[in-house]
């Protein structure tokens, strides 16, 4: 696994061993930075929480891309080894909480984009969002991709869903708070296809840190 864009282009990624987490193939995040690049036109700037982190791939490269600030939450102690071991290497300063991503500590500041990437088929995306909206990660302007199964749907109370892509056995989705901007003509819901940030200690809320 490797960054695909950006100024870490090419730079390898380590993942966690055996079957322990399920790592979005670079062929899959590639589509989704581009359904993400299309609506977005630039990352620079921006504020990413990524859930069910995994490898922090999806974060990774959002900073590689521009993105000034990364949130991680992981669960598992070998993920997170991983991810911390990614962030050393590549230099970024990302915050991350070994913490059950449906129970989220309050929000510096809402995320501009929100990764969720859940083991398949536990309905883990639609039980974590309310828990960011309501400590403050989800803003009107807040867009949110989740990836499924191919055959799973998504359709968590209080979001609209955007856009979908079926890339091999993966479904993306984008998704974005209910009443907020229209799908994109081209790229509908039913749509089938294949295909150094830095922040301040400060910044980080309770139960999120900076990775050693």
């Amino acid at each position: 696994m490797r960054i695909i864009a950006g100024q870490w282009r090419s730079r390898p990624l380590e993942t966690a061993a055996g079957d322990t987490t399920r790592p979005t193939a670079d062929r899959a995040r590639e589509t989704l930075f581009s359904m993400l690049q299309s609506r977005l036109g630039s990352f620079e700037g921006l504020t990413i929480l990524d859930l069910f982190a995994g490898s922090g791939a999806l974060a990774l490269e959002a900073l590689s891309r521009g993105a000034e600030r990364a949130f991680l939450v992981e669960r598992n102690a070998a993920a997170r080894r991983a991810i911390e071991a990614n962030i050393r290497k590549l230099g970024a300063k990302a915050r991350l909480a070994g913490q059950d991503a449906t129970h989220l500590p309050p929000a510096p500041s809402a995320a501009d984009i929100l990764f969720l990437d859940p083991p398949y088929g536990e309905g883990l995306a639609s039980a974590a969002l309310p828990s960011a909206r309501a400590q403050g990660w989800i803003a009107p302007h807040s867009w949110i991709t989740v990836e499924t199964g191919r055959a799973e749907e998504v359709s968590p109370p209080g979001f609209i869903v955007a856009a979908d892509r079926v890339v091999g056995k993966a479904r993306l989705w984008l998704l974005r708070p209910a009443g907020e901007l229209p799908v994109v003509e081209g790229d509908t819901a039913d749509s089938v296809a294949e295909s150094t940030s830095e922040s301040a200690a400060g910044d980080a809320p309770p139960g999120l840190r900076p990775a050693s």
